[in-house]
């Protein structure tokens, strides 16, 4: 029996370490008793455990990095911080945050530990501990990224993404690199009784990666490219699932919880009672956001998910995941690459909006328009300075008839060289739009409902666009971060070889540093306790399947659409049968053909398109346009910077004869 047992623990993989995170995104807000539940469970286990959670992401477009501003309020990150930090005192399981403020600058890192300080400050005089608190810094200078442009060393971040020009670097305010996860593991190793670490921009998985390796490595630094391709490939693959909390359970929920194994094999489950993970679901969340399911790319090299395995354990609630492979670019003598980001101010916009529901004129709308255009740009003839007039019209189908046509609502939106500008123009737009003639009019006192808000024209200030979405190739070494201060000056000539990255160790707080003997024991939760513990929504019921199905939404169980990255839109179908997967699958109806016909776009516009089997689903990603026109988000005209609403023609589709 002995030996029996023995062989029985030599198959098993051995524990490395646990992560909990409490939410996809810090600020957003988590469930308390999730998160204890969370270690209640790794508490029962002797592997070091931590808490990560992300804070950045391009998904709400450019406005952070142009200007300055956060992606949630600042009275949100306290919020949530201040529940943060009394885990880490509570009961000395260290904390990493990456991305900080959404975009990750120098300056949002320093205000996240502004916002630690305030906190420690104001705890009980009684219970008065310092925290170490580790930083990283990545963001660089335009005169560093220019010497890299000049060396040929610069490329766009996929097809989608246009030339980098010296113009567009000298144009944006502030330029970061999505940095992996080598300067957090430096910082780490360095302190490895660190309390809190919080990093400006980073690869989601980053973090998730360097806890990884530094208990791998026994807290002693070692490059996160000496660890096996199967390790390395199973941290990230687990950092690339949890950094969006349980958004890979059904029904997806805020907090998740990995235990890692030193192989690279990960079981993964949701911390909100009544949530679970199935093969299917962790699967499917290579789709969310990628551009592609099957390789995902990242600093230093790229994941190869087509040899990853799942299966559930158990319990029913956990999956665990092996097989998944990172082929690091220097193991095949190729550069390691680092994704740059940064935006800048076009302009100053102003909008109108309102509605018509006058059939006689929604049927002339378009030639309306055409004429309301028309006069302001006679109105603004004298002007020299550019500007621009559009529309978001929603709710008109000419192709719908009078009596049936409703209510339309416009959106007006300009864009100019001067605030002032853009509300003239827009002033003058809507004063056609409600005063102009159209062929049979009896409404004569006015077209245009408005007025919404008690505002007629409603100043939005900047308009911002990426200017920097590109891949740097950097020079031996360059990945890594230095304990350092200095600033690069310009015309620096050893600039371009100096690691953009650094690092520091701060203890904030006043009394003696925090110690494991200082922190309480984790009370039990019982699972009533956990009952609200779900998000908002968790609890809808799927709608039911079609008993003649039509289109390819009666078939299947999620169609979505979503940004990946600002240039380009990515879509998803699944199913929950396996047999119409592979019904759909040989029928020939989802085809680059025909995501072009539906898309308006050439076929080889498409940047991927194919099945993905492990998640029983069809993905195609498309460059994201307005007007027909190439586009990054959130600039002028934008009406969806999330890209979530570019599903329908899938769902619309006709399986006709094809079933």
């Amino acid at each position: 029996m002995d030996s029996i047992l023995s062989d029985l623990a030599k198959a098993l993989p051995e524990p490395l370490c646990q992560i909990i995170t409490p939410i996809g995104m810090l600020g957003y807000g988590f469930n308390m008793a999730d998160v204890e539940y969370g270690l209640q469970l790794s508490f029962q286990k002797d592997t070091p455990t931590a808490i990560i959670l992300d804070s950045g992401s391009t998904d709400s477009g450019p406005a952070k990095l142009a200007l300055g501003t956060m992606t949630c309020p600042r009275s949100a990150y306290e919020r949530d911080l201040s529940q943060l930090i009394r885990i880490v005192r509570q009961y000395h399981v260290p904390l990493l945050i990456s991305s900080a403020g959404g975009d990750g600058s120098d300056a949002h890192t320093d205000e996240f530990l502004d916002i630690i300080r305030d906190i420690l400050k104001a705890s009980d005089s009684s219970d008065q501990h310092s925290l170490k608190v580790l930083s990283i810094y990545s963001e660089t200078s335009r005169e560093w990224l220019l010497q890299h442009l000049e060396a040929g060393r610069v490329s766009g971040c996929g097809p989608c993404v246009p030339v980098l020009t010296v113009q567009d670097v000298d144009a944006t305010p502030t330029i970061v690199g999505q940095i992996g996860p080598e300067p957090m593991l430096q910082a780490m190793a360095a302190h490895p009784d660190f309390d809190i670490l919080v990093a400006g921009r980073a690869y989601d998985p980053s973090p998730y990666v360097a806890f990884c390796a530094l208990h791998s490595f026994k807290e002693s630094y070692s490059k996160v490219v000496d660890l096996s391709p199967t390790a390395l490939g199973g941290f990230t693959h687990m950092g690339k699932l949890m950094e969006c909390g349980g958004a890979c359970a059904t029904p997806k929920c805020a907090a998740s919880m990995a235990a890692i194994y030193r192989d690279g094999s990960f079981d993964i489950r949701p911390l909100a009672s009544g949530s679970r993970c199935t093969t299917t679901t962790v699967a499917a969340h290579a789709l969310y956001e990628k551009s592609r399911p099957d390789v995902l790319y990242g600093p230093g090299g790229y994941l190869d998910l087509t040899t990853a395995t799942y299966s559930v354990l158990k319990d029913g609630i956990s999956v665990r995941t092996s097989g998944s492979i990172f082929k690091a670019s220097k193991h095949e003598s190729i550069p390691y690459t680092i994704k740059f980001e940064g935006a800048k101010v076009t302009g100053y916009r102003t909008i109108f909006m309102g509605s018509f529901c006058d059939p006689i004129l929604i049927q002339q709308l378009p030639s309306l328009l055409t004429r309301v255009k028309a006069y302001v740009a006679q109105q603004h003839s004298q002007i020299n300075d550019a500007w621009s007039l559009d529309f978001h019209i929603y709710g008109f189908d000419p192709k719908r008839p009078a009596e049936l046509l409703g209510e339309v609502f416009l959106v007006g939106e300009t864009l100019a060289e001067t605030q002032t500008l853009a509300t003239s123009v827009a002033s003058s737009a809507r004063v056609a739009c409600v005063h102009g003639p159209y062929e049979g009019q009896k409404a004569t006192s006015g077209n245009f409902g408005m007025g919404i808000g008690g505002k007629l024209e409603i100043e939005m200030g900047a308009c911002n666009e990426f200017s920097v979405y590109h891949l740097v190739e950097l020079q031996d070494g360059q990945e890594e971060a230095e304990e350092s201060q200095h600033v690069m000056e310009p015309g620096d000539a050893e600039g371009a070889a100096r690691k953009f990255i650094r690092w520091k160790m701060r203890l904030l707080g006043d009394g003696p540093r925090l110690e494991k003997s200082d922190c309480q024991f984790l009370e039990i939760k019982d699972e009533n306790e956990r009952s609200n513990a779900t998000t908002t929504g968790s609890r809808v019921q799927k709608a039911a399947s079609s008993a003649n199905p039509k289109t390819l939404g009666d078939i299947s169980s999620v169609i979505r659409s979503k940004n990946a990255g600002p240039y380009e839109i990515t879509l998803d179908v699944m199913f929950d049968d396996a047999a119409a997967y592979h019904q759909i699958k040989e029928s020939g109806l989802l085809t680059p053909e025909r995501v072009a016909e539906l898309y308006g776009i050439a076929v080889a516009d498409i940047v991927w398109s194919g099945f993905f089997d492990p998640a029983l689903a069809f993905k195609a990603t498309i460059p994201r346009r307005r007007h027909g026109q190439p586009q990054s988000s959130g600039g002028f005209m934008e009406n969806d910077v999330h890209g979530s609403q570019n599903h329908l023609p899938l769902m619309n589709l006709s399986i006709g004869s094809y079933l």
